[in-house]
């Protein structure tokens, strides 16, 4: 009998799915889906910069649980946090140049270390590359609800459905996605920039002052400043590492010479997260930045800085929002590569190494979204729940990489 739906039927099928995620591309022209170093940052970058919104924030979380007196401490974190990135970056230009057809912690791990250290790397990554769309989107989300507490109640919702219309974008392929994230990402880099310019010369100035009206997190009990606790606070401002292995995983994303642009764009990555980092933590101590359920730390001090309900408020809470939004293209471009690795070797399912029509891995992409939708649901979209999740991986990946 014969099952073939009528020309019709398959014609509307096909119309459907060109609209979607555009007409399929020839298999010749993968060569030429790759993009320059400007775009380049906002594809593989976005994740790694965009986690300044949140990983000063998860510091104070910590160090709340000693009180408000050791919120001092989160400048120091926030340093040692920062000379731990220079090293995993040094490493990771070095990784680019050694394995110029990408070089992420799996092909390291299974190159020096072995098969079980590959397959706990590339665990890890993966894991981490669900957690980061889980994150990104629930802090993008947290940033909204900060501006406009009303939406409060919708905020799973909401997310839930950014993975769905980001996904719908990758899926069309990594040029197209990438001119669309590097938009939000460099106004968010001029937005928060901006911020910190104007932040620092109302502290130089003396007119800086410090934030009011925010309800604090309340906590059970407290606990002691010991170092267990600093090391929690360090892990968890920590996730500011994450994304920094983006690069060196998708180097053939990069026009030629591969190597050579993806290590540039690594290195003024590194150079802008630090910079961010550390000027959002010095800012958020002395404007008295508090850990809050309602309102996050970047929206205390834009409101401190620029006033609240200011244009210049609405601003950086609408570029934060758009490059956490946006920052899970990062998993979406890695996660599909490092599972086909993985498929490849066997240890996953054959079609995840198949490409869709529009030449990406469309199999990796859904299995990233589902998960990742899981994840914001079960955990109701809250990014301090998920960032515990988020430490392990990255510390994982990261010492196997560098061992």
């Amino acid at each position: 009998m014969d099952t073939t739906p009528p020309p019709t039927t398959a014609r509307k099928r096909l119309n459907l799915s060109n609209l979607l995620i555009g007409r399929p591309l020839e298999t010749r022209t993968l060569a030429h889906q790759v993009v320059s170093k400007k775009v380049g940052l906002a594809v593989f970058a976005s994740d790694a910069i965009s986690s300044t919104a949140y990983a000063t924030e998860e510091i104070l979380v910590i160090l709340a649980l000693a009180g408000a007196a050791a919120f001092w401490l989160s400048v120091p974190i926030a340093i040692a946090i920062a000379i731990l990135l220079v090293i995993v970056t040094v490493s990771y230009r070095q990784t680019i140049f050694a394995y110029p057809n990408g070089g992420g912690a799996y092909i390291v791990a299974r190159d020096n270390l072995g098969e079980v250290a590959a397959q706990i790397a590339g665990a890890a990554l993966l894991t981490d590359y669900i957690l980061t769309v889980a994150v990104s989107i629930s802090s993008g989300v947290a940033q909204i609800v900060s501006a406009f507490p009303g939406l409060a109640p919708l905020r799973v919702a909401i997310a839930v459905g950014v993975i769905a219309v980001m996904t719908l974008v990758n899926l069309r392929g990594v040029r197209e996605s990438g001119a669309i994230f590097a938009i939000p990402t460099y106004f968010f880099l001029g937005m928060m920039f901006l911020t910190l310019g104007i932040g620092f010369y109302r502290w130089a100035t003396g007119t800086l002052p410090t934030v009011s009206g925010v309800e604090e997190m309340a906590t059970q009990s407290l606990a002691p400043l010991g170092l267990f606790l600093i090391l929690r606070a360090f892990s968890s401002g920590s996730t500011a590492l994450t994304g920094i292995e983006a690069i060196s995983n998708g180097i053939t994303a990069f026009k030629e010479p591969r190597s050579r642009n993806a290590a540039r764009t690594l290195v003024v990555m590194s150079t802008v997260l630090i910079t961010l980092f550390l000027g959002i933590t010095f800012l958020s101590r002395h404007i008295q930045a508090v850990p809050s359920h309602q309102e996050t730390i970047i929206s205390q001090l834009a409101r401190t800085v620029f006033g609240n309900g200011s244009i210049g408020y609405l601003l950086v809470i609408a570029g934060t929002a758009l490059v956490l939004l946006m920052a899970t293209n990062t998993s979406y471009a890695d996660f599909p590569r490092l599972a086909a690795l993985h498929a490849g070797d066997g240890f996953l399912p054959r079609q995840l190494t198949y490409r869709g029509g529009r030449l990406v891995f469309s199999w990796g992409i859904m299995a990233l979204a589902m998960a990742a939708g899981m994840l914001v649901v079960l955990l109701r979209a809250s990014t301090t729940a998920l960032i515990p999740l988020y430490a392990i991986g990255v510390f994982l990946s990261f010492t196997l990489s560098q061992t």
